[in-house]
Protein backbone atom coordinates (compact mmCIF):
# COMPACT_ATOMS: atom_id res chain seq x y z
CA UNK A 1 0.00 0.00 0.00
CA UNK A 2 1.48 3.35 -1.25
CA UNK A 3 1.66 5.68 1.54
CA UNK A 4 0.00 9.54 1.81
CA UNK A 5 1.23 10.79 4.60
CA UNK A 6 4.89 11.86 3.43
CA UNK A 7 4.32 15.26 3.20
CA UNK A 8 2.11 15.46 6.39
CA UNK A 9 5.74 14.01 8.03
CA UNK A 10 7.92 16.86 6.54
CA UNK A 11 5.61 19.56 7.20
CA UNK A 12 5.70 18.01 10.90
CA UNK A 13 9.66 17.45 11.16
CA UNK A 14 10.02 21.53 10.05
CA UNK A 15 7.82 22.91 12.55
CA UNK A 16 9.51 20.61 15.60
CA UNK A 17 13.09 21.67 14.08
CA UNK A 18 11.99 25.51 14.16
CA UNK A 19 10.44 24.76 17.47
CA UNK A 20 13.39 23.61 18.76
CA UNK A 21 15.37 26.17 17.39
CA UNK A 22 13.23 28.96 19.03
CA UNK A 23 14.03 27.38 22.34
CA UNK A 24 18.04 28.92 22.12
CA UNK A 25 16.53 32.26 21.64
CA UNK A 26 16.18 32.36 25.50
CA UNK A 27 19.86 32.08 26.59
CA UNK A 28 21.17 35.34 26.81
CA UNK A 29 24.80 36.72 26.89
CA UNK A 30 25.48 38.41 30.45
CA UNK A 31 25.69 42.27 30.45
CA UNK A 32 29.33 42.73 32.12
CA UNK A 33 30.60 46.25 33.28
CA UNK A 34 33.87 47.38 31.97
CA UNK A 35 36.53 46.11 34.14
CA UNK A 36 34.47 42.96 35.50
CA UNK A 37 36.50 39.70 35.59
CA UNK A 38 35.92 35.97 34.51
CA UNK A 39 34.77 35.63 38.19
CA UNK A 40 32.04 38.04 37.22
CA UNK A 41 31.13 36.31 34.30
CA UNK A 42 30.60 33.27 36.44
CA UNK A 43 28.39 34.60 38.63
CA UNK A 44 26.43 36.07 35.90
CA UNK A 45 26.28 32.72 33.93
CA UNK A 46 25.40 31.14 37.24
CA UNK A 47 22.29 33.32 37.87
CA UNK A 48 21.07 32.58 34.93
CA UNK A 49 20.68 28.64 35.46
CA UNK A 50 17.03 28.37 35.68
CA UNK A 51 17.20 29.18 32.02
CA UNK A 52 19.80 26.44 31.18
CA UNK A 53 17.23 23.81 33.04
CA UNK A 54 14.52 25.50 30.79
CA UNK A 55 15.91 24.88 27.83
CA UNK A 56 17.18 21.40 28.06
CA UNK A 57 14.04 20.41 30.04
CA UNK A 58 11.93 21.60 26.95
CA UNK A 59 14.23 20.75 24.12
CA UNK A 60 13.88 17.13 25.30
CA UNK A 61 10.77 17.76 25.64
CA UNK A 62 9.59 18.35 22.29
CA UNK A 63 12.60 15.43 21.17
CA UNK A 64 10.72 12.92 22.43
CA UNK A 65 7.03 14.31 21.17
CA UNK A 66 8.91 14.07 17.96
CA UNK A 67 9.97 10.44 18.17
CA UNK A 68 6.90 9.59 19.42
CA UNK A 69 5.26 11.77 16.19
CA UNK A 70 7.33 9.37 13.93
CA UNK A 71 6.85 5.93 15.50
CA UNK A 72 3.13 6.86 15.32
CA UNK A 73 3.03 7.85 11.87
CA UNK A 74 4.97 4.53 11.11
CA UNK A 75 1.76 3.03 11.78
CA UNK A 76 -0.68 5.56 9.62
CA UNK A 77 -0.65 5.09 5.46
CA UNK A 78 -3.87 7.01 4.80
CA UNK A 79 -5.34 10.70 5.91
CA UNK A 80 -8.48 11.81 5.94
CA UNK A 81 -9.43 15.53 7.06
CA UNK A 82 -10.05 14.72 11.07
CA UNK A 83 -6.33 13.11 11.64
CA UNK A 84 -4.35 16.21 9.46
CA UNK A 85 -6.36 18.78 11.77
CA UNK A 86 -5.43 16.32 14.54
CA UNK A 87 -1.75 16.45 13.61
CA UNK A 88 -2.16 20.07 13.06
CA UNK A 89 -3.23 20.80 16.67
CA UNK A 90 -0.15 18.58 17.61
CA UNK A 91 2.00 20.84 15.71
CA UNK A 92 0.29 24.20 17.19
CA UNK A 93 1.33 23.33 20.22
CA UNK A 94 4.66 22.19 20.06
CA UNK A 95 5.52 25.61 18.30
CA UNK A 96 4.52 27.40 21.31
CA UNK A 97 6.88 25.75 23.89
CA UNK A 98 9.20 27.96 23.50
CA UNK A 99 6.73 30.73 25.57
CA UNK A 100 6.31 28.70 28.90
CA UNK A 101 9.90 27.83 28.70
CA UNK A 102 10.76 31.21 28.54
CA UNK A 103 8.23 32.10 31.43
CA UNK A 104 10.27 29.25 33.47
CA UNK A 105 13.54 30.62 32.76
CA UNK A 106 12.62 34.50 33.47
CA UNK A 107 10.15 33.62 36.34
CA UNK A 108 11.48 30.89 38.04
CA UNK A 109 13.33 32.27 40.67
CA UNK A 110 11.09 35.01 41.34
CA UNK A 111 7.54 35.35 43.32
CA UNK A 112 5.67 33.94 40.21
CA UNK A 113 7.73 30.68 40.10
CA UNK A 114 4.25 28.41 40.60
CA UNK A 115 2.44 30.26 37.75
CA UNK A 116 5.02 29.93 35.56
CA UNK A 117 5.59 26.12 36.21
CA UNK A 118 1.64 25.65 36.25
CA UNK A 119 1.65 27.24 32.93
CA UNK A 120 4.40 25.26 31.48
CA UNK A 121 2.61 21.72 32.66
CA UNK A 122 -0.63 22.62 31.55
CA UNK A 123 1.23 23.10 27.81
CA UNK A 124 1.71 19.30 28.25
CA UNK A 125 -1.15 18.10 29.26
CA UNK A 126 -2.55 19.80 26.21
CA UNK A 127 0.07 18.22 23.93
CA UNK A 128 -0.86 14.69 25.30
CA UNK A 129 -4.70 15.29 24.63
CA UNK A 130 -3.91 16.38 21.17
CA UNK A 131 -1.46 13.03 20.93
CA UNK A 132 -4.45 11.23 21.82
CA UNK A 133 -6.74 12.45 19.71
CA UNK A 134 -4.24 12.18 16.59
CA UNK A 135 -4.23 8.04 17.63
CA UNK A 136 -7.89 8.26 18.05
CA UNK A 137 -8.19 9.34 14.65
CA UNK A 138 -5.73 7.21 12.91
CA UNK A 139 -7.14 3.74 14.94
CA UNK A 140 -10.70 4.63 14.42
CA UNK A 141 -10.60 3.54 10.83
CA UNK A 142 -7.97 0.72 10.37
CA UNK A 143 -8.28 1.64 6.79
CA UNK A 144 -5.66 4.74 7.62
CA UNK A 145 -3.20 2.08 9.26
CA UNK A 146 -0.44 0.24 7.90
CA UNK A 147 -1.63 -3.19 6.33
CA UNK A 148 -1.35 -5.77 8.71
CA UNK A 149 -1.27 -4.09 11.80
CA UNK A 150 -2.34 -6.10 15.21
CA UNK A 151 -4.64 -5.00 17.66
CA UNK A 152 -2.11 -5.73 19.74
CA UNK A 153 -0.28 -3.00 18.49
CA UNK A 154 -3.17 -0.60 18.25
CA UNK A 155 -3.58 -1.40 21.53
CA UNK A 156 -0.04 -0.90 22.72
CA UNK A 157 0.19 2.79 21.81
CA UNK A 158 -3.27 3.65 22.83
CA UNK A 159 -2.09 3.02 25.78
CA UNK A 160 1.52 4.49 25.97
CA UNK A 161 -0.62 7.76 25.36
CA UNK A 162 -3.20 6.99 27.21
CA UNK A 163 -0.74 6.90 30.26
CA UNK A 164 0.20 10.26 29.90
CA UNK A 165 -2.20 12.10 30.55
CA UNK A 166 -3.47 11.61 34.46
CA UNK A 167 0.63 11.97 35.15
CA UNK A 168 0.63 15.18 33.17
CA UNK A 169 -2.54 16.05 35.22
CA UNK A 170 -1.10 15.47 38.54
CA UNK A 171 1.83 17.50 37.35
CA UNK A 172 -0.20 20.03 36.82
CA UNK A 173 -2.35 20.16 39.83
CA UNK A 174 0.95 19.55 41.75
CA UNK A 175 2.35 22.43 40.46
CA UNK A 176 0.36 24.70 42.26
CA UNK A 177 1.48 23.60 45.55
CA UNK A 178 5.14 21.65 44.82
CA UNK A 179 6.39 23.45 41.55
CA UNK A 180 10.09 21.42 42.01
CA UNK A 181 7.77 18.42 41.93
CA UNK A 182 5.85 19.26 38.88
CA UNK A 183 8.84 19.35 36.94
CA UNK A 184 10.23 16.54 38.28
CA UNK A 185 7.18 14.35 37.32
CA UNK A 186 7.43 15.83 33.78
CA UNK A 187 10.78 14.64 33.70
CA UNK A 188 9.76 10.64 34.84
CA UNK A 189 7.17 10.31 32.23
CA UNK A 190 9.77 11.28 29.62
CA UNK A 191 11.95 9.15 31.16
CA UNK A 192 9.38 6.30 30.86
CA UNK A 193 8.23 7.55 27.57
CA UNK A 194 11.63 6.90 26.25
CA UNK A 195 12.68 3.74 27.85
CA UNK A 196 8.77 2.47 26.95
CA UNK A 197 9.08 3.49 23.49
CA UNK A 198 11.20 0.19 22.59
CA UNK A 199 9.16 -1.83 23.92
CA UNK A 200 6.20 -1.44 21.94
CA UNK A 201 6.16 -4.32 19.11
CA UNK A 202 5.78 -3.41 15.60
CA UNK A 203 7.70 -5.90 14.37
CA UNK A 204 5.13 -6.66 12.03
CA UNK A 205 5.73 -3.56 10.05
CA UNK A 206 7.07 -3.36 6.62
CA UNK A 207 8.64 -0.56 7.53
CA UNK A 208 11.65 0.02 9.72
Amino acid sequence: MEKETARIEAFSDGVFAIAITLLVLELHIPELKMGDTSIHLLEALKKQWPGYVAFIISFFSIFIVWVNHHKVFKQIYKRNTGLMFANGLILFLVSLVSFPSALLTRFYLSGSKQLSVTIYTGMFVLVNLAFNLLWQQASSDKKLLRPGISDTAIRELRNNYLYGFPTYLAAFITSFFYPDAALLICILLWIFWAISSKKINFSESPVD
